[in-house]
């Protein structure tokens, strides 16, 4: 073999190999900058958790409030120790995320279809639009006496609410995601031979989806709620725990630091739902529309 060649052979190599160095290097240099800019993200929400403690702690110092009205963080902390050791707090979460799921997911199939219904359809629009926003202005709340009648204090009552809670803003989201479809869209269907299901299932629902996601999120902020005043009305040792179950406990035994420990679960579970389910989906549909600068 010519010396020539196997220069040649062996500088091929290094090229290669220092090739495939940079590209590891390129990658763990991307990862380091993701993670470095997820951190950065972090320090706002971290800084005002730190103003909000750091009042909250203010007023406890002066004495506002008594302790058993204000309570300070430390307080609720211990609570939020105690409730854990006694087994309350996890089953809690769990019942109330499980039943909130339950109920969202009960909500979605219903109102998908009764959204597409209303939006195709003039005489249901006419005559059921109305009667969709007028129930998502109503309080939640109030359908929970209506519900416990209906059904006793069962795990039908709370599923009632949250549907109740939740259907009328997923049906809405979507009519205002289908009103929004460009006409060419409609037009190209019909030239492809598109029509009825496989013009709503191929078109239309791909080309709503950001209002319909609009409308799942907003419909899912309802159902937590309703769930929350669900739970703190119809409360039964046959329904088990629950995070407005655990609220109300507080509010009977007038210990404001259960209260205060309720209320903040209630909140991050809400928040952490929202950050780890909705929010990926939403990026990625804003990214595949060219929607999002990174």
């Amino acid at each position: 073999m010519p010396a020539d060649f196997e220069v040649q052979e062996v500088d091929d190599l290094a090229t290669l190999e220092s090739g495939l160095d940079a590209l590891e290097t390129s990658g763990e240099s991307e990862k380091r900058f993701t993670l470095k800019r997820v951190a950065l993200k972090s320090v706002p929400a971290f800084i005002a958790i730190a103003v909000v403690l750091g009042i909250w702690q203010l007023l406890f110092a002066l004495k506002v409030k008594p302790d058993y009205v204000i309570p300070s963080p430390q307080m609720v902390w211990n609570s939020f120790t105690t409730q854990w050791k006694l087994g309350m707090v996890w089953p809690a979460v769990q019942n109330s995320i499980m039943r909130g799921f339950i109920g969202f997911a009960l909500s979605i199939a219903i109102a998908t279809p009764l959204g597409v219904l209303i939006s195709q359809v003039k005489f249901a629009r006419l005559a059921l639009r109305p009667v969709l926003t007028g129930l998502q202005q109503l309080p939640s709340v109030a359908w929970v006496p209506a519900a416990i009648i209906w059904f006793g204090l069962s795990p039908s009552t709370i599923y009632c609410v949250v549907i109740l809670g939740a259907t009328p803003s997923i049906v809405n989201g979507l009519i205002a995601g289908i009103d929004q479809i460009p006409p060419l869209y409609l037009r190209a269907a019909k030239v492809l031979g598109l029509s009825g299901f496989s013009s709503i299932r191929q078109v239309v629902l791909p080309a709503a989806f950001p209002g319909y996601l609009a409308g799942l999120e907003q419909g899912w902020a309802f159902a937590w709620r309703s769930l929350m005043a669900a739970e703190l009305i119809a409360v039964s040792p046959e329904l088990g725990a629950g995070l407005g179950q655990l609220l109300e406990v507080g509010r009977t035994l007038g210990d404001m630091s259960l209260i205060v420990m309720s209320i903040f679960l209630i909140l991050i579970t809400g928040i952490c739902v929202e950050r780890l389910f909705f929010a990926p989906i939403r990026k990625r549909v804003f990214r595949a529309r060219g929607l999002l600068v990174e």
